[in-house]
């Protein structure tokens, strides 16, 4: 029997309500950056991988644009509405830590804090080398991650969202001495005339810009840019989102 690696898939549950509501979100906000730091520097009609790439709504607008776009994610359930929203998008069901495809891709882009989501620096160098081994010579790599000011400042507290036939409840919290943050959801969803509920927990780790350059350097890449998204992005309510921008040696 062929052994097959874990894929990431805490976001299943949560897939209908995240495209709802956070994936044109930070898809919108997160577009302008690409345009600032990473698109002018590719070819027309380039070819960017999307790595972790959600629902799909940053895919489609690369792909409006021009660009070859291939997308992958480890959630069977976000790739099933990335396919409704991005019909003409290339999307394969696969985990960044495990990831392997052919040198061929000018950029990949990895946003909203999904790589947050791989728990151990070993794990998160593993995924910089896959990506350095996707990349043609000379490709670039753009990502972001929440740093520990934006931890302290933005996971705290809770709030709802509630609907004539959903809710959502999201409370956050982070451990500094763990270096560890969590959102709690609980949701309700109104499904022939029943009530479903469903609990998850989507956990978070906070690395240091110092773990990170170190981690990209090991895994090949060269020429290491970070860019604070309020800052220097003019992205607003995202204090403590660092990204950075690495090129393959």
């Amino acid at each position: 029997m062929a052994y097959e690696e874990p894929r990431y898939t805490a976001y299943d549950r949560f897939a209908w309500c995240y495209n709802r509501y956070w994936g044109d979100l930070f898809s919108n906000q997160v577009l302008p950056v690409l345009e600032r730091v990473l698109l002018p520097h590719l070819p027309a009609q380039g070819r960017i991988l999307d790595l972790c790439c959600g629902t799909g709504q940053l895919a489609r607008a690369l792909a409006e644009r021009g660009y070859q776009v291939t997308g992958i994610d480890g959630s069977e359930e976000m790739l099933r509405y990335a396919r409704e929203n991005a019909p003409g998008v290339q999307f394969i069901l696969a985990d960044a830590r495990w990831l392997t495809l052919p040198a061929s891709y000018d950029a990949v882009v990895s946003t909203f804090d999904s790589l947050n989501h791989i728990m151990s620096l070993e794990e998160l160098t593993q995924v910089f080398r896959n990506v350095h081994a996707v990349l043609e010579r000379n490709g670039l790599f753009l990502f972001d991650l929440n740093m520990e000011e934006g931890y302290q400042t933005r996971w705290r507290g809770s709030f709802a969202i509630v609907e004539e036939e959903h809710v959502c409840i999201v409370r956050a919290r982070y451990d500094p001495e763990q270096k560890v943050g969590q959102n709690e959801i609980t949701m309700f969803r109104l499904e022939g005339g029943v009530w479903q509920r469903s609990d998850l927990t989507l956990s978070q780790r906070c690395y240091s810009e110092n773990e990170i350059r170190a981690a990209l350097s090991e895994a090949g890449f060269q020429e290491i840019v970070t860019y604070d998204a309020e800052k220097d992005l003019g992205m607003r309510g995202n204090v403590g989102r660092t990204f950075f921008l690495a090129r393959k040696g």
